[in-house]
């Protein structure tokens, strides 16, 4: 659950809150009681092997491609033409 900050604690402890948000926590800043904006931690990003990435994938069905372009063609539209 995000804590509510004020603009001016964000402004006055802004070291601590960002200590706080390299631990996960999140928050709402609001200005004169109203809700303003959100900080939250961003993920942080996992570096994987190709190996390991690869073996994932070994035991997925191949692709029919045919049935593949057929579900796209069905679901997302194709037209090139502009919209007005």
């Amino acid at each position: 659950m995000a804590r509510e900050i004020t603009q001016r604690e964000l402004r006055n402890d802004s070291g601590e809150i960002m200590r706080q948000l390299d631990r996960g926590e999140s928050f709402i800043v609001t200005r004169n009681g109203v809700a303003v904006g959100e900080l939250f931690p961003l993920r942080r990003r996992c570096f994987v092997n190709a190996d390991v990435a690869v073996a994932a994938f070994a035991g997925a069905p191949e692709i029919d491609f045919g049935r593949f372009r057929a579900d796209l063609d069905r679901f997302v539209a194709q037209d090139t033409s502009p919209r007005a």
